[in-house]
């Protein structure tokens, strides 16, 4: 149980990352219309989506939803933590 625990944590990590990245991108437009940014869109965009839903940009430019989404990836990542160690 441990082992998938480091594993998820892990992944969320290495996806925190892209995010991040991606975010970056979004104030390069040629830099996100690349390939890699294409790429990144994919794999970010699915994620992103509920939270813009529900959070829209402030003033229809500055978009705070990202903020929300790492939230809820550090909230299961201590999720992941606090069952790694009461199963393991």
């Amino acid at each position: 149980m441990y082992l998938i625990a480091v594993i998820l944590s892990q992944a969320i990590n290495i996806f925190k990352w892209i995010l991040i990245i991606y975010i970056l991108m979004s104030w390069l437009p040629n830099l996100q219309n690349s390939q890699v940014g294409q790429l990144f869109a994919k794999i970010c965009e699915p994620f992103l989506e509920p939270f813009r839903r529900i959070i829209p940009p402030i003033g229809g430019v500055l978009d705070i939803s990202p903020i929300a989404a790492f939230v809820v990836l550090w909230f299961a990542q201590i999720g992941i933590a606090n069952l790694a160690t009461m199963f393991g």
